[in-house]
Order: structure tokens, then C-alpha cells, then sequence
């Protein structure tokens, strides 16, 4: 058997885990339990819990989900989704599965929790109660995000209950193609799937920062392998490793061995949050605004010593908002085809944490990738014709997220909030999106226009 050296790449750190899945005894690692980038893996979680909540009864395959303007632009891979549109559950499952759709998994998550941030709660305690310690979800789809990582480790651990908790439903990941009900889907896996003998999923993740990463699982008589590899430098390099970790897998695992399957984590722990009310439909804490509000929902701030003014960005016009919403998508691309990657411009892509010493590189000549510059800001805020009112379209976990919503919104309201500005608020609970620099009626009609569209909105007056 070849000896098992690490592959060339651009930047993207390797890592490496194979488990005996009957048993969960682990056969090889390597630097198993460095937090890295996922990428799509992340989405197994996601479909995990669809998994989960339609055995329990909190959805089913036939319940039609309407698609936010948040599902619907994120960046490809996706399915193609429209703002309002109803699809059924089944099609984005099969979506997320097989054609790795950022879309459809962003769907997912909203139609189980409401809204992104409520879904990578429940992401996180389902991790938890799994026994992935060093993994922290940030979002549905896997797109890098700050604080979004995981570890060979606990991807492997996350594969071996889709599999054994969801046998019903693992032949999904299997499948060549799907009907997704707008268009027929084809495999991201299919090389692999095709090419290694027993081997029936799991998952495939590619972003520029990740590298090629891969869960795959294969099975020949009465064993069963898994083997996870992060930072491959492409789809061929990523499934010709793969194929020598899985061909070591089956040369150490035992012939026999007893089934010891996980413990399938408790459905209660994981769909239950802390009290959190909400109107049926609703996205989190949204409160409707009927009429004109005459005051602020917020309590006024404390007096505080007068500090420089953080920065903003300014919404000046449709251009400046395209070129902003470029350059998020650009750095955040994800889970192209290999084809796409190889051909697609040079791009910032957000840098993975300081590595470890003892980390084992997929090219030790390249240098990693240099983190990206500070857009410019530019604060200003109109003081003239009563335009000291604003809105806030949600509290998120991160400034990126934040940020990426307050784009989207920005696109889908230019007609109410051209001229207004956009503002990232820090506090302890987290990330507040704020359109700054409004008129009373421009709030209000604002406010009402995305809540028709089930975006969270309330209105902020003067004093807040």
C-alpha cells in the first residue's frame, strides 16, 4: 500500500481521521483535533436535525417551506430558490444532500427555527450532545464564517450517527441524481462514489479557505469504514487521498467486529432552547408594527463618556451596494464543482486560525492565504428633515452575519433605504443590524414591507 504522505495544495491545512464505524475505534489520525474550516460538511449537521425533527413530528417531508430573501441569495452551490417561493421539505433535503445547495440548507434551518442565527443554536447543542467538542457552528450551509469550525475528528463522529441514527434516510447521500423539484440535481461525490468500491456518501466541502474536504464511509461485507480528510488542493488529489485512508481502514479494521452504535442524541435537549417567544411564522423575537410608532422600543442608553464613532457603511447608492455584495460573495464562495474553482478569479477568502506548530501542512512552500484588507467606511448620517429614526432587522452571533444581512436587505429595499446608512451595533448579546438615518414614515413603511416578506424588523425612534 503507498505510503499515506500529505498532498500538495495552495494553503488549506490537512487533517485526517479514520474510524472503524462499527465500533467507533479510531484507525488513524492526524492532526485530528485542530480547528479547521468544514465548509459543506457542515450541512450533515443541518440535515441531521431535518432528520430528526421530521421523525419527531415537528415537520414532515411534505410541509411547503417558503423561502426567505436570506435562503434565496445566498452564493452557489444552490438550487436556484425565489424569495416567496413554497417548495416542499422533501426537495430541499435532496437539494442540501446531493447538490450540497447553500440555499436549500439555509432554508432548512429557517423553516426549523425561524431564523439562521436560532438554527445555529440548535446546531451547536446537537454538536454538544454528540460529543464534537471543538466545533461551533455559526450557519446552515458551511460558507466560512468567523467562528464557524470544526475538526476531522468531530466531522467523523457526526458521520457515524447520520449513519447509524438515520439509516432510513442515508441512502440520499448515495444517490447520482435527485428530483428537487425545480431542477434535477446531480452529486457533488460522484467521482469517488463511482470510482471506490462500497462506498455509499457522505459528504463533500469545498471553500477557498477549507480546501477539498471530504466525509466519505464505504462498506464491504460486515465492515464499515469512514475516513474524513480536510484540505485537499482538488477534487482528484482530495479522492486519491481519501481512497488510501479508506484502503488502510479496511487493512486495520478487524474482519468481525461488534456493532456498538452512538447513542442517538435526545431530541428534547436538542429542539428545546431556552423560553424565547415567538408568533407562529415568525422569524425569532419579531414584533409587528401596526400603525406608526410613537416612541422607541428600546429603552433609552444610559449616559456614557463620549467615544470616537464607530465605523459605518454608508448605502449611497444601487452600484455601491452590488460591488459590496460581490466582494462578500467572492470571498465566501463555496462548494463550486471542481471545474468552477479551478477556472473562477482570484479572490480574498477570510484566513483560518494561527496554525498549530505541529500541523501538518498540505504545502509546506505555499504561504497562507494574507487576510483581507478593511473595506474603506464612510460615516455620515443626514440630520436635516427628520431623519433620526431607523430599523433593525435582527441580532445576530457575529458582525460578519450582521453585516451580510444588512446587504441583502439593502438590495431588496433600495426603494425605502436608499440613503440610509447601515450600522453594526456590539453588545453583550450580540450583533444588532441597524438602518440608520430615516424618516419616521420611511421606518414604518420599511419596516412593513420586510415583514411581509417574513424578514424580522422594529422600528428605533430618536432616543434610542
Amino acid at each position: 500500500m503507498a505510503a499515506l504522505a500529505p498532498l500538495a495544495s495552495r494553503a488549506a491545512p490537512y487533517a485526517a481521521m479514520v474510524m472503524d464505524a462499527r465500533t467507533g475505534e479510531v484507525l488513524h489520525s492526524r492532526n485530528a483535533d485542530t480547528r479547521l474550516h468544514p465548509a459543506s460538511l457542515t450541512k450533515m449537521m443541518t440535515l441531521y436535525l431535518a432528520f430528526q425533527a421530521i421523525e419527531n413530528g415537528e415537520i414532515s417531508l411534505d410541509t411547503e417551506v417558503t423561502i426567505t430573501p436570506l435562503a434565496a441569495n445566498e452564493p452557489p452551490s444552490k438550487l436556484g430558490l425565489r424569495a416567496g417561493q413554497r417548495i416542499r421539505l422533501r426537495y430541499l433535503i435532496r437539494a442540501a444532500a446531493v447538490k450540497s445547495a447553500n440555499d436549500a440548507a439555509t432554508a432548512i434551518g429557517i423553516a426549523l427555527e425561524g431564523n439562521e442565527a436560532a438554527f445555529a443554536r440548535r446546531m451547536n447543542r446537537a454538536a454538544a450532545a454528540m460529543g464534537m467538542t471543538r466545533t461551533t457552528f455559526r450557519n446552515a450551509h458551511g460558507l466560512t464564517e468567523a467562528g464557524h469550525q470544526s475538526t476531522a475528528r468531530d466531522m467523523t463522529i457526526l458521520g457515524r450517527h447520520v449513519i447509524y441514527d438515520f439509516p432510513q434516510y442515508y441512502n440520499l447521500f448515495s444517490r447520482r441524481t435527485a428530483d428537487a423539484g425545480i431542477a434535477t440535481v446531480s452529486h457533488t461525490n460522484r467521482r469517488f462514489l463511482d470510482a471506490y468500491r462500497g462506498a455509499d456518501g457522505i459528504k463533500t466541502g469545498y471553500t477557498r479557505a477549507a480546501g477539498f474536504n471530504l466525509v466519505a464511509s464505504a462498506e464491504r461485507g460486515s465492515e464499515r469504514i469512514i475516513a474524513t480528510m480536510f484540505g485537499g488542493s482538488s477534487t482528484a488529489a482530495r479522492n486519491a487521498r481519501v481512497t488510501e485512508l479508506m484502503d488502510m481502514g479496511f487493512a486495520r479494521a478487524p474482519s468481525r467486529a461488534p456493532l456498538s452504535a452512538p447513542d442517538e442524541p435526545s431530541y428534547g435537549a436538542i429542539a428545546s432552547a431556552a423560553p424565547e417567544p415567538a408568533a407562529p411564522g415568525t422569524a425569532g423575537r419579531t414584533i409587528r408594527v401596526n400603525g406608526l410608532v410613537t416612541r422607541s422600543l428600546r429603552p433609552i442608553a444610559r449616559p456614557t463618556p463620549e467615544a470616537a464613532p464607530e465605523p459605518e457603511l454608508l448605502l449611497a447608492n444601487a452600484d455601491v451596494i452590488q460591488d459590496a455584495v460581490a466582494e462578500v460573495i467572492e470571498a465566501q464562495a463555496e462548494e463550486i464543482a471542481a471545474v468552477a474553482a479551478e477556472v473562477a478569479a482570484p479572490a480574498t477568502s477570510e484566513a483560518p486560525p494561527a496554525r498549530p506548530a505541529d500541523l501538518v501542512m498540505a504545502s509546506a512552500d505555499t504561504p497562507a492565504a494574507a487576510a483581507p484588507s478593511q473595506p474603506e467606511v464612510v460615516t455620515r448620517i443626514s440630520t436635516s428633515g427628520g431623519r433620526h429614526w431607523g430599523i433593525n432587522v435582527g441580532r445576530y452571533n457575529s458582525r460578519y452575519q450582521a453585516e451580510r444581512v444588512l446587504l441583502r436587505v439593502a438590495l431588496n429595499e433600495m426603494s425605502t433605504l436608499d440613503g440610509s446608512l447601515r450600522r453594526v451595533n456590539q453588545s453583550t448579546r450580540g450583533f444588532d443590524a441597524n438602518f440608520m438615518g430615516l424618516t419616521r414614515e420611511t421606518a414604518d413603511l420599511a419596516c412593513r414591507r420586510l415583514q411581509a416578506r417574513g424578514t424580522t424588523c422594529f422600528m428605533i425612534g430618536p432616543s434610542s
